[in-house]
């Protein structure tokens, strides 16, 4: 489509087969993918429990086509599984979710989550090593005390470049059900991390107590109706946040106004449709993540088929309405026996909010202009995707004659899946995570 040329991207094929292989295993499929907040570094989790983070090529004179490519600047294994001895249950090393800290200084810190723990780690970089030591020698052994007749002063000798990652924080046992989704506040002093039933409240420098700002869980179990799936500080108003819910709602949280945030300020929810209504209404209804826009006008969410947008003046009804894949509306009782129905979706709003994007099944992704109200569907995959190639736009066809540049709603993969996408805070540059393939594209440059 000729209005979204400039989102026509190209694949960086040296971070795509960084964390690929054609074999892969189930620790291999990345989980989630965030950049920072200067889009320098990428992150990525996956199901082993590891974080990748990717840096910028920094732009040289001698090759200015490199500038924009991401390499892999460090490794570390985040999370590892443990056993809850006390329930008998495994928990998994899977990171859920990443979040960086502002930069405050030449190190970098992030956030990371499994399903029981959150963990704050610091990134940092050191090219000069310590030399020169009184009571050891070159080796690190011990000296013999008699042997030492004079003083040394330790000097700092240069070394090759090491990154280095290490746990600053842990903050554990304050989730009995999994936690979803984690977001850092704009005080840059505390954070939450959301699970089924509760919301947490943490402070960055404490780890041994939690404040729990949101209880959803009733008295009797038997009668719970709806789970908390995801939650968001927003980007401007450090005492405000969203959360979503399994029924389709959205509710708006000032932490002014009481400890325990159980009562609403706002509450966003569409009603439905009874000429609509099947046994699959709920199902595809729930919210599987929402987003503050940069601006913190607006609020995002994503339901199985949709993409709604919301201005939070307006409650009764989302500003805008995006189908993402309307054409699996009648494929829902197969999505359903294969379990493809409650497959979690993320959304990403772009730099300037002017464009979203979400996934969808046989490696698609979509994006939706809110200007021109244009849309176009891309596919990230080894097979059309050389590098610095232009993707061209995808169409699926759900019925009738199928042409040639089409394919067929019969013919989609739903094993090959979008899930976790993220863009860059500042330019047109994505990252789209396909199974254990990361996929970095770049609008079209001349």
């Amino acid at each position: 489509m000729k209005c979204f040329s400039r989102y026509l991207p190209y694949l960086f094929r040296p971070p795509s087969t960084i964390l690929s292989s054609t074999c892969h295993t189930e620790a291999d499929i990345i989980s989630t993918v965030e950049f920072n907040s200067s889009g320098e570094l990428l992150a990525t989790g996956d199901k082993g429990g590891r974080v990748v983070v990717f840096q910028r090529e920094q732009e040289s004179k001698s090759q200015p086509q490199r500038r924009g490519e991401y390499n892999v600047y460090s490794t570390f294994q985040s999370h590892e599984p443990e056993f809850d001895y006390l329930k008998s249950l495994e928990i998994e090393e899977k990171i859920n979710k990443i979040k960086w800290l502002p930069q405050q200084n030449a190190a970098y810190f992030l956030l990371s989550t499994n399903d029981k723990t959150v963990k704050l780690w610091k990134i940092s970089e050191r090219d000069k090593r310590p030399e020169g030591y009184n009571l050891k020698d070159e080796d690190g052994r011990i000296r013999d005390p008699t042997t030492i007749t004079s003083l040394r002063v330790p000097v700092l000798q240069p070394m090759d470049l090491m990154v280095e990652a290490t746990a600053r924080r842990v903050f554990s046992n304050a989730h009995t059900y999994h936690i979803n989704s984690i977001s850092v506040n704009s005080d840059l002093q505390t954070f939450i991390s959301t699970d089924d039933l509760r919301i947490n409240l943490w402070n960055l420098e404490i780890t041994d107590r939690s404040f729990n700002i949101v209880d959803i869980k009733p008295a009797n179990m038997e009668e719970l109706t709806e789970v908390i799936t995801s939650a968001e500080f927003h980007p401007q108003q450090c005492h405000t946040f969203a959360y979503s819910s399994s029924k389709g709602s959205i509710r708006l949280c000032d932490m002014r106004q009481a400890a325990l945030c159980d009562k609403h300020c706002k509450y966003f929810e569409e009603p439905e449709d009874p000429s609509t209504r099947s046994f699959f209404s709920e199902i595809i209804s729930s919210i599987s993540d929402v987003k503050f826009s940069h601006n913190g006008r607006y609020l995002m969410t994503r339901d199985y088929l949709t993409v709604k947008v919301w201005d939070l003046q307006m409650e009764n009804k989302p500003l805008e309405t995006y189908q993402v894949h309307d054409y699996l509306r009648g494929k829902l009782c197969s999505l359903y026996e294969n379990d493809c129905i409650f497959d979690k979706f993320e959304c990403v709003w772009n730099g300037s909010d002017s464009v979203i994007m979400t996934g969808s099944y046989n490696n698609f992704f979509r994006m939706f202009d809110r200007n021109t109200k244009r849309d176009v569907t891309l596919e990230a995959s080894r097979e059309n995707s050389k590098p610095r190639a232009i993707l061209k736009p995808r169409k699926v066809c759900v019925g009738g004659k199928r042409r040639k540049d089409e394919i067929s709603v019969d013919s989609l993969d739903f094993s090959k899946k979008i899930l976790h996408t993220t863009w860059h805070p500042h330019e047109n540059i994505i990252a789209v995570a396909a199974t254990n393939n990361l996929y970095i594209f770049q609008d079209k440059v001349n």
